[in-house]
């Protein structure tokens, strides 16, 4: 199988990590602003993140959001994300309500790539990467962990995991608490990329200290790095500007 997957005019898992900037509004109107904001800059993909969205409990509307999303963004590869509260999102669903939108969202055929949490129940997971498989769109299959940095073995089998299960992109972002846990999250990293992985991965240690993480993909393994265009999803987001900038030196001289 290969370790690349091209979606759109973007080949993940090849050279330079691909920049990802998330859409964070909070209105149909902000979120149509934002978009066009993004398609004046350098990115590679863009992350729609629903739960800042202030009816995303509403389909119809998240829907009629989507429509003009992908009118604004043409080519551009779209991710379709709600991050619940528990992995560091701005909301709560159930698990109904969660699986429900996912599933809306998937069969517009609108969305290129919908991000599932790993540690949602098993059945819902394998339903949800059914559904995606069935209508052309990818999975980021991802695990959040906002208060430290689990083992590397714990790293190295969740992302084991997410790949045995179907995920087409394994995903695992933590918090580091001193530099030695950034490292033990590089490792990882690169242990699943020269052992286990047979399809790209994202991996990011976060905040301040996990900047280098989001800096080093090319080199220890994570094809996405997610930058901020004006306002960061995630603690230790850099400005896209800067990034696609290290990101260029780091791959002239590999």
């Amino acid at each position: 199988m290969s370790h690349t997957i091209t979606i759109r005019q973007q080949t993940i898992g090849e050279g330079a990590p691909k920049i990802c900037v998330p859409l964070v509004g909070g209105t149909h109107a902000e979120l149509t602003e934002e978009a066009t904001f993004l398609t004046s800059l350098d990115v590679d993909l863009v992350e729609w993140r629903v739960d800042f969205f202030e009816m995303a409990e509403d389909i119809e509307k998240v829907k009629s959001v989507l429509i003009d999303l992908r009118e604004i963004l043409g080519d551009m590869p779209l991710i379709f994300t709600f991050r619940s509260a528990k992995e560091g999102g701005e909301r709560e669903l159930s698990s109904g309500s969660y699986s429900a939108l996912n599933t809306a969202m998937i069969k517009t055929r609108l969305i290129d790539i919908v991000d599932i949490e790993l540690f949602n129940e098993e059945q819902t997971v394998k339903s949800l990467i059914h559904i995606a498989q069935e209508n052309g769109v990818y999975v980021i299959l991802s695990n959040h962990d906002f208060k430290k940095t689990p083992t590397k073995t714990e790293m190295i089998g969740r992302l084991k995991k997410a790949q045995e299960l179907g995920g087409d992109i394994p995903k695992i972002a933590v918090m580091p608490k001193n530099a030695g846990d950034v490292l033990t999250l590089l490792e990882a990293t690169n242990e699943m990329k020269e052992r286990y992985a047979n399809r790209p991965i994202i991996t990011m240690s976060m905040a301040g200290a996990g900047v280098i993480s989001r800096l080093t993909g090319e080199l220890f393994g994570s094809a996405i790095t997610f930058g901020a265009a004006k306002k960061a999803s995630a603690p230790g987001q850099i400005d896209i500007h800067e990034l696609r900038s290290i990101l260029n030196v780091i791959h002239k001289n590999l």
